[in-house]
């Protein structure tokens, strides 16, 4: 039984939801993030990647880098930029890219949920990137970027969303990025009703992006917690901010692999040992991208192939059968040598949103080898979670990236 309830969500008045929403801190180093703010100086990026405000001798996890978020924020609170919901409320958030939409629910999610294991991880989360937004959480005193929840496709709930979005959105723009984002409220106290109650019925939510966030937020809670001994269990602490998408509207895009070098082996030499395991076929100049599971494509010596993988490498194991864990296991580690893909920095990883001409860019520049993957299924992520069972890196890409600033948690 999952808890998802509704909240009074700090927000954008309506005529500057388009230049606060942001994309997710994470996308952006220190640099890029700079420029976007002086392109657009209401983006949320300046509360969510607050060390622009500094020159770069003041590093972006002081404690004046999260209290600066804090000041922003608040300012913009109390100026009206941001408005604070009447009630609680559910939201519908629906993103559109190239004629392609997904509709979620914003809401919270409980921290028990996520500490019982009702919702479910795949991922493993580093203990300074977590840091860095439990500073940001507990010094802000507001949830300021949703997790991307999943839950298996619900019939009551749709029924409900698709009603909904009958009427006009509140908010409805285009970001830069050519995505087109439209948000309504869910008000209506019978509504709210039957969306907790048909959360309640479902056994188990999913995180499917954003798992440092929620790691955050769940810490966070648990602080608060130890700070208030007498908690009751109904305070926004004991929730964290998310957007929960059934699961057959989400796409997953692939993420592909490019290498520096071919571990001493000559083209030749590499391709007779590739053939071991992978039948291999020439595609000549013409980039491929695979359409099925158990293929990929390779851009060798300006030369693209494709792989398929021999049945005997093949797995049921919802781990080992993935295709990531198939060319790392019988190409990456044995023949480049790459043993972990989370600390070699002979391998980079290219999402699936830079399309094949990455690939061949990154061939010529600085690259010798890049390989062209099938995405992961949701479904296979949904398979590992329930093994309980983790993700291999840079496994999973999902596209399009929920923005930051169009709902906000605040914890009091």
């Amino acid at each position: 039984m999952a808890v998802i309830r509704p909240f009074k969500a700090v927000r954008p008045r309506i005529e500057l939801a388009s230049q606060v929403a942001a994309l997710p801190y994470d996308v952006y180093n220190r640099e890029e993030a700079l420029l976007e703010v002086k392109k657009e100086p209401l983006s949320f990026l300046r509360i969510d990647r607050a060390e622009i405000e500094f020159d770069t001798s003041v590093d972006a996890h002081q404690p004046i880098v999260y209290q600066k978020a804090k000041e922003i924020l608040d300012k913009m609170i109390h100026n009206g930029a941001f408005i604070t919901e009447g009630k609680a409320c559910y939201y519908i958030y629906e993103l559109t890219m190239d004629g392609r939409g997904q509709t979620g629910i914003a809401a919270c999610a409980s921290i028990d949920d996520y500490l019982n294991n009702t919702i479910k991880k795949h991922e493993k989360t580093r203990t300074d990137k977590e840091q860095d937004r439990i500073n940001h959480v507990d010094i802000c005193d507001a949830q300021t970027g949703p997790i991307f929840l999943a839950y298996r496709s619900s019939e009551v709930i749709n029924q409900v969303v698709e009603r909904i979005k009958a009427n006009k959105a509140i908010y409805d723009f285009v970001s830069v990025d050519n995505v087109r984002h439209r948000v309504w409220i869910i008000d209506n106290d019978e509504d709210i009703k039957t969306l907790h109650e048909a959360f309640e019925l479902i056994n188990h939510i999913y995180i499917a992006d954003g798992h440092h966030r929620g790691a955050s937020a769940v810490n966070v809670g648990l602080k608060r917690r130890a700070e208030n001994p007498d908690y009751k269990g109904d305070e926004a602490f004991n929730y964290f901010l998310s957007v929960l998408f059934p699961h057959d509207q989400l796409m997953i895009l692939p993420y592909n692999r490019v290498v520096k070098d071919l571990n001493h082996y000559s083209v030749p030499s590499l391709l007779d040992e590739i053939g071991d395991n992978f039948l291999i076929e020439e595609n000549n100049a013409t980039a491929y991208a695979p359409n099925k599971k158990g293929t990929f494509g390779m851009l060798l010596a300006d030369k693209w192939y494709i792989l398929t993988a021999k049945p005997h490498i093949l797995s049921d194991d919802p781990v080992k059968g993935l295709d990531v864990s198939v060319l790392q296991d019988y190409l990456l580690e044995p023949l480049l040598g790459i043993r972990d893909p989370r600390t070699d920095k002979r391998i980079d990883f290219v999402g699936g949103i830079r399309g094949l001409s990455e690939l061949e860019k990154r061939c010529h520049k600085d690259m010798k080898i890049a390989f062209s993957m099938y995405p992961t299924s949701i479904e296979e992520l949904f398979d590992i979670a329930d093994a309980d069972e983790l993700m291999p890196p840079k496994s999973t890409w999902f596209e399009p990236k929920l923005r930051s600033g169009l709902f906000i948690q605040k914890l009091r």
